[in-house]
């Protein structure tokens, strides 16, 4: 019993280490990942010049969240680029339409020309926020949009904030040394800064591969221990050793395991709710014998 309890008691500490490490692990590698703004949707753009890596802000922003997300996933962005870098200030994306070097099929050229209403927010305006472009219309936002480089006071609650850099600042950096030109109230780089292509993932998918094996391991051997329990439970030897060391006469040691597995069964709930994809079927064989056990008891 002390080994099963243990086994159970590793695998509810799998099930902390899974959601913490949702957390850990993003926050041992990303810019700004203790953002609570936050999703877990991640995008990144292949520059000439490097990787850039952003997410996004959907409960501050979530009709614009939703217009650029899926623009990315349309592929929309590929071929296009970097119109505008203005050291400490933004590094702006030019429009889709008319920005990228290969022209646009029916579905992205639909979405490219929507406009999303103004969500602006008292989300401020610092270094690496993602912030949407617009005409002087509030509700005109369309593609394009700048990564702030340096705060900008100014702009806050004036343009919709929706998100923010969590990897590739050293690429910014890059981009903030290269020549520019000016051109009325906008500085441009003189060599056009291609975004060649982009892809997008989820942190909480990729950082809990990892916490699934544990939990396999984990609960496979509490699972097997249960088993043997089962395998048990009705040996009259382990009745009257069970009785000597621990119960009285009116007593039965399968009581014991049958709270053990009410125990298990509600662990099992917990990790299927922290992991509802995670595959192991063999865990629910424990819980044929639970009902008959809990009414005999």
């Amino acid at each position: 019993m002390a080994a099963l309890l243990r086994h159970a008691a590793a695998a509810a500490a799998a099930v902390v280490l899974l959601i913490a490490a949702a957390a850990s692990t993003d926050g041992a590698t990303s810019f700004y990942a203790s953002d609570p703004n936050l999703g877990s949707a991640r995008v990144v753009f292949q520059t000439t010049h490097g990787d850039i890596e952003f997410g996004f802000f959907p409960h501050v922003a979530p009709k614009t969240v939703e217009h650029i997300y899926k623009l990315v996933r349309l592929g929309c962005y590929n071929t296009n680029h970097f119109f505008r870098v203005d050291k400490g200030f933004v590094a702006q994306v030019a429009s889709v339409v008319g920005g990228r070097t290969a022209p646009m099929n029916d579905e992205q050229q639909e979405e490219a020309e929507k406009s999303v209403v103004g969500e602006f927010s008292t989300v401020k305006h610092v270094r690496g926020i993602l912030s949407m472009g617009r005409h002087s219309d509030p509700n005109s936002g369309g593609s394009s949009f700048s990564i702030l480089l340096g705060d900008a006071p100014h702009l806050d609650g004036q343009y919709a904030v929706f998100g923010r850099l969590t990897k590739g600042d050293d690429t910014l950096r890059k981009l903030e040394q290269l020549p520019t030109r000016r051109e009325g109230i906008f500085v441009m780089p003189i060599e056009r800064i291609s975004i060649l292509s982009t892809y997008y993932y989820d942190v909480d998918l990729e950082s809990c591969e990892a916490e699934k094996s544990i939990l396999r391991r984990r609960l496979s051997e509490s699972a097997s221990e249960v088993e043997r329990w089962r395998r048990n439970i009705h040996s009259p030897s382990i009745w009257k050793e069970r009785n000597n060391r621990v119960f009285n006469q009116q007593q039965k040691p399968w009581v014991e395991v049958a709270k053990v597995m009410a125990a298990e069964a509600e662990l099992w709930r917990l990790v299927n709710a922290a992991v509802p994809e995670l595959p192991l079927p063999s865990l629910q064989n424990r819980f044929k014998l639970l009902p008959d056990l809990i009414a005999e008891a």
